[in-house]
């Protein structure tokens, strides 16, 4: 069962086609990761889910039906621009946004989270005494309180510390694991290849890559040769058979024409330095993207 079906949507926004005849299903209890450059429609598409933006045409469901009242308490939204009232203590900012969303007392799940962000000690302080850190981490314990079905979290990573980014991850595999739906975006590949159940991108607009890593690396098959040598990065300028090379500093990523034998590389850098490991691996999901949406991206049918 998908909880969100999208069919066909399209939004423009003047002379620009934000998004382009867009179809998506997100399945129940998955982990959904939205991936693209800024710009791309990812946010527009989460504000569609939500009807903060109708589409211009196309169909969208959530829970098998046209987005209502009822169906919004089913759900928690973390949006792009963060907001919270300012004068209000922490403690009961918590207690008001899950007890509108809800219909009941949440206080012993918002002193929960609290605990599990390690935000106790802050709980009677305003929110305009809070850290940048630590006012993201209130907003998404004031989106999940309620224990939503289904969590739509724009770019949850933003502006906290690996120690922070962390505990996030850790909160949002706990939530899946209690049967909760989540789709997040963001632009750390580590953390969407880590993560996400299904992952989507969308480019201009338009969707380019829906599915799981391994059914996405495999349309690219393995074409990436990772390497260290004594020499650096040096022993693999300008080598035969070799589309592009990523320099990562002790480590090496090249990219190996369609075809080509890699024994042939691998023979060519030993005549020059010594090898001291390699790997011929499918390409991450970063350098998938690179692909797509960076500079190279001009030369192929996505431009």
């Amino acid at each position: 069962m998908n909880v969100i079906e999208l069919e066909n949507i399209t939004k423009t926004f003047g002379s620009v086609k934000a998004v382009d005849s867009l179809s998506l299903g997100v399945p129940k209890g998955s982990i959904y990761g939205f991936i693209g450059p800024n710009g791309s429609g990812k946010t527009t598409t989460l504000r569609m889910i939500m009807n903060i933006f109708y589409p211009d045409s196309g169909d969208i469901k959530v829970f098998d039906q046209k987005l209502n009242d009822r169906v919004k308490d089913r759900i928690g939204y973390l949006p792009e621009e963060r907001g919270l009232y300012q004068k209000m203590k922490v403690r009961e900012l918590l207690q008001f946004y899950g007890e509108l969303k809800s219909g009941h007392k949440v206080d012993k799940d918002v002193d929960y989270w609290l605990e599990r962000l390690d935000l106790t000690e802050w709980a009677n302080k305003k929110v305009e005494t809070l850290s940048k850190g630590m006012s993201q981490k209130v907003q998404i314990i004031a989106t999940i309180v309620a224990k939503p079905e289904l969590i739509i979290l724009d770019e949850p990573f933003t502006g906290l510390d690996p120690v922070n980014a962390e505990a996030i991850r850790d909160m949002v595999l706990d939530l899946r694991s209690r049967g909760a739906t989540i789709i997040f975006s963001t632009h750390d590949m580590s953390v969407a290849e880590k993560m996400c159940d299904f992952i989507f991108m969308i480019f201009k607009g338009k969707k380019v890559l829906d599915g799981t890593l391994a059914s996405i690396q495999a349309e690219y098959g393995s074409d990436t040769l990772r390497i260290t040598t004594e020499a650096g990065a040096t022993a693999v300028k300008d080598l035969e058979g070799v589309e592009r090379v990523s320099d990562f500093g002790r480590m090496q990523e090249l990219r190996v024409e369609p075809d080509y034998d890699h024994q042939k590389i691998l023979a060519a850098i030993m005549s020059r330095t010594r090898i001291l490991g390699f790997e011929l691996t499918k390409p991450t999901l970063h350098d998938i993207f690179i692909r797509i949406a960076g500079p190279e991206a001009k030369e192929n049918h996505y431009a």
